[in-house]
């Protein structure tokens, strides 16, 4: 992890650059694709899906408060917003589209004004930071 300073346009410049951005999201997609048929089930995006932990992370709720049947619930929801449309499976352009909107959503949230944040490596809002300084050098 490490602290950052960006704001919306460094997300949206990321998301925008389709060369960048389909680069990396690609490459998220081949990490998860463990039997590397070019689709990606909910066995195979449920441990990504569960690292997230949105419940803890955005809403402050401890998961073991929460019924399994919840979790899964939510999960499974997740996971029905990538496989648009409704075959099982998420193919890369599914992906990809998920991955751009959920993009825009954070730059749209993250605003115009700078902000210093705790960033993960390796996430899409870190290459999107590495990307801009690059840039910028």
């Amino acid at each position: 992890m490490s602290v950052e300073i960006l704001d919306g346009s460094t997300v949206r410049s990321f998301v925008e650059d389709e060369g960048a951005f389909n680069s990396s999201v690609d490459g998220r997609f081949a990490a998860l694709d463990a039997d590397h048929d070019g689709l990606l089930t909910y066995a195979e995006m449920a441990v990504e899906l569960m690292s997230l932990r949105v419940l803890e992370k955005h809403f402050g709720v401890d998961y073991a408060a929460v019924a399994p049947e919840e979790l899964r619930a939510l999960y499974q929801g997740l996971f029905a917003r990538f496989d648009r449309d409704g075959s099982g499976k998420v193919d890369r352009h599914e992906f990809r589209a998920e991955m751009k909107e959920v993009l825009f959503a954070v730059a749209n949230g993250l605003g115009f004004l700078p902000v210093q944040m705790v960033v993960e490596e390796g996430s899409f809002v870190k290459v999107a930071v590495d990307r801009e300084l690059a840039k910028a050098a």
